[in-house]
């Protein structure tokens, strides 16, 4: 089986109203709350991307029990103390750096030694995010030099922490409430700005938490070790999975597109607002409440006439999967778009930033970084023509997705590898660009 697809066209107009799959965040978080809650837990639209589906093998691996029915996950568990730890367990996150830092973080208080792998590009982030706090807690942890493998011996005598978050990730924030989870007393969280689906789900959960917002962080206090009752819960449309359609619709010509039931949760829509100061025709309608979680459908629409942007670095943490698709809108825009301390960017899947700079170089959109700073010097007339491969940018879904949208919008001859990068994330990719017209070989 061939690992490149082939794109040797333009995407033709479209009018077109599709569905995502379940949020990723949300979908890795419910599993494993649903671990640990009392009874059975029932989760619909679940998204069956590979970390999820590790994040399920995971929780099987540590004695849960769970089974799909139709488009339903049922999950089986008894509370706090539900794990059952076999001797030298090892569970692989994959390519999943929430499931694996959310994980240790539901670990602090394991019995027996686990080890946590992933592949090699997970296997080549920080994990001293994660680690360091939790031997705060009590934890006996080795890593790999601050990477995978990890092992973690937890430790019936947790106390809890007064911990500083001061990087905007809502991973290591998330890692740290799921161990105050497990820690009797109070655990106080001073954390930068991030997605908040977590505390949405806390407090959803009826589990002690109190949020106290201010302009540049959240307090977060949380008691722990009480149990919560299994829950149902619908999960819904992944924006970050919608971005890549959405910035397709804005860049092809006479095209216009409807994505139902988006979670537009705060945290998450900067790419939004970075859109619309760009001049993009982006609207949300039928706005609505789900259990703490904003949800709407997104309309979006081609435009010529997309301006250039100074983006606010106060934005990067509410778009921070988005970058890769924004970039490729900043290259059609007319002027010079600015952008801040994007450092975040090359700690993700892969060195994003680096990759967005030589891949704007090779379609050749000008570029000036300096460290962390990037300005795009757009062309609105921008057209593609001649060959173009795509390949070693480590099998990063977002890489690969920005590369196919590419390629959709702005032509060329394309040969983009490792098309299963996308069952990270978004299985459904193929699928949803060949609904909308999308010739691909």
């Amino acid at each position: 089986m061939k690992k490149y697809i082939k794109i040797y066209k333009k995407i033709n107009s479209f009018n077109k109203k599709i569905e995502v799959s379940g949020d990723k965040s949300i979908s890795i978080r419910c599993v494993l709350l649903a671990s640990q809650a009392i009874g059975v837990s029932k989760i619909t639209n679940l998204l069956e991307s590979e970390d999820v589906l590790n994040a399920l093998k995971a929780i099987k691996h540590l004695g849960i029990n769970y089974k799909k029915k139709g488009n339903a996950y049922f999950i089986n568990s008894y509370g706090l103390n539900s794990f059952k730890i076999k001797n030298k367990l090892k569970i692989n996150a994959g390519n999943s750096g929430t499931l694996a830092r959310l994980l240790l973080g539901l670990l602090v208080d394991t019995k027996k030694e686990i080890t946590i792998v992933g592949d090699n590009s997970l296997s080549n982030r920080d994990f001293s995010r994660v680690t360091e706090p939790l031997k705060l807690f009590g934890a006996n942890i080795n890593s790999n030099n601050k990477k995978l493998p990890v092992k973690i011996l937890g430790t019936e005598f947790l106390r809890p922490i007064n911990y500083f978050e001061t990087k905007g990730s809502a991973q290591c924030k998330s890692c740290v409430m799921l161990a105050a989870l497990k820690t009797p007393g109070l655990t106080r969280i001073k954390a930068r700005k991030s997605r908040n689906h977590t505390e949405l789900l806390f407090k959803y959960l009826n589990i002690p938490i109190t949020v106290t917002k201010k302009i540049n962080y959240d307090f977060i206090n949380i008691i722990g070790q009480k149990n919560f009752n299994s829950f149902n819960y619908k999960v819904p449309g992944d924006i970050s999975s919608s971005s890549f359609f959405i910035v397709l619709a804005i860049l092809s010509k006479d095209s216009k597109l409807i994505i139902k039931n988006v979670n537009i949760n705060k945290s998450r829509t900067g790419i939004i607002k970075i859109l619309r100061d760009m001049n993009a025709k982006v609207y949300l309608k039928n706005i609505h409440d789900y259990n703490g979680e904003k949800i709407a459908d997104i309309y979006a629409e081609s435009t010529l006439n997309l301006k250039s942007i100074n983006c606010p670095a106060k934005i990067n943490s509410s778009a921070i999967d988005e970058f890769l698709i924004i970039f490729l809108v900043a290259a059609r825009a007319k002027g010079v778009s600015s952008f801040k301390n994007l450092g975040e960017l090359n700690k993700k899947e892969s060195p994003r930033l680096d990759i967005a700079v030589n891949f704007l170089n090779l379609i050749g959109v000008k570029t000036k970084r300096i460290k962390n700073n990037l300005k795009i010097y757009g062309n609105p007339k921008i057209k593609l023509e001649g060959n173009f491969v795509m390949k070693n940018f480590m099998k990063d879904h977002r890489v690969f997705m920005m590369s196919a949208i590419t390629a959709l919008a702005f032509g060329g001859n394309w040969k983009i590898f490792d098309k299963d990068s996308v069952n990270t994330s978004f299985p459904n990719f193929f699928k949803i660009l060949k609904f909308i017209g999308a010739q691909l070989n």
